[in-house]
């Protein structure tokens, strides 16, 4: 049975310190894969893995000072993404997303709404605990 995680009960940090005005956390996970083909045939005999890689993208309402600063200066940081079910709830799932780095920034700005910043970012692993 699956379990359904509140995003307004869950919370994520960078380096440590919440993230403030955070909309959304998104992420893949990719691994890069090469097929070995059959001689004479037009089917794959096996398949190679390669590496993996984790990107994603958090979208904050305004901005953020400390991912601004972490884009400017190349900086490394770790991101633990805390879901839960509900306030009371004992049991959840972290998400730790390490050796990170800020890749990208793109800005929005809507008549009649707020500022929202997209950061895209870099992994070298995700753990799910």
């Amino acid at each position: 049975m699956s379990k359904v995680f509140a995003a307004n009960r869950s919370n994520v940090l960078v380096d440590g310190k919440a993230l403030e005005g955070l909309q959304s956390l998104v992420f893949r996970v990719m691994t890069e894969r090469e097929d070995i083909r059959a001689v004479g045939s037009d089917e794959r005999v096996d398949v190679i893995f390669g590496l993996r890689s984790v990107q994603g993208e958090l979208v904050v309402r305004s901005t953020s000072i400390e991912l601004d600063t972490l884009l400017q200066a190349r900086g490394k940081f770790q991101l633990v993404a805390s879901l839960k079910r509900s306030a009371e709830e004992e049991g959840k799932r972290t998400l730790s997303f390490d050796d990170c780095y800020v890749e990208s920034k793109s800005f929005a700005m809507e008549a009649g709404n707020t500022v929202i910043t997209t950061y895209g970012f870099t992994a070298t692993r995700v753990r799910e605990e």
